[in-house]
């Protein structure tokens, strides 16, 4: 019910066991590019954060943004503009010790949306596995679509292809987490109900269209 108040468009949230969830996702994008070019330095690598739940229309699952932060002007307003998406501008760094520990900084500086912030440290602490069909790890990442709406409302899906998500159990020391709550979400003082990480994964997206 929580998360059936926040989706928009009278969108209906997707549920494991009874349960909805949210996800928040810190990673780096690499090598992105438009099919038949190439990638470009300063525009094609850049840290990212997504504030994300899952849905299903007309049986097909799939996953919705609240928000998506990246440290780079020009892919925000490229990917509002085409695949109307809530980007919004960040300062953010992510880096990589010795000892396996990741350190990531995000903070929002778009106005369009609320401040919001995320400071942790996390790192892999299992093997590679792959998730099982009905698995709670299979419905959140076992996904190939988002959905969106356009400026007048309608909403539009973009077809995701990739391989099955190479999934590590993790551990993370979360600092400020206010990414969620910018969201709607009341989980200030809370800690994760679960952590996963996923090294590297290659990820192909369609043009978004009409649901």
């Amino acid at each position: 019910d929580a998360m059936a108040r926040l989706l928009p468009g009278g969108l209906e949230p997707d549920v494991c066991d009874g349960s909805a969830w949210v996800a928040v996702v810190p990673f780096t994008m690499r090598d992105v590019y438009p099919r038949y070019t190439f990638a470009v330095p300063w525009l094609s690598h850049f840290a990212e954060l997504n504030v994300r739940t899952y849905v299903n229309v007309g049986g097909k699952p799939g996953v919705l943004f609240f928000s998506l932060d990246a440290a780079n002007p020009i892919a925000v307003e490229i990917a509002r503009r085409w695949y109307q998406l809530p980007y919004l501008n960040a300062r953010m760094s992510l880096h990589e010790q010795a000892d396996g520990w990741i350190d990531y900084t995000s903070l929002r500086t778009d106005s369009r949306g609320r401040s919001a912030e995320l400071r942790l440290r996390y790192r892999p602490t299992g093997l590679v596995y792959r998730s099982r069909p009905g698995t709670l790890e299979w419905f959140l990442t076992e996904r190939y679509c988002l959905y969106t709406f356009n400026a007048r409302g309608q909403l539009m899906r973009g077809e995701i292809h990739h391989e099955q998500w190479p999934l590590q159990r993790a551990e993370a020391e979360i600092e400020v987490n206010t990414v969620a709550q910018a969201a709607g979400f009341n989980v200030i003082g809370t800690q994760p109900e679960l952590l996963h990480f996923v090294r590297g994964i290659d990820v192909a997206c369609w043009a978004i269209g009409a649901a």
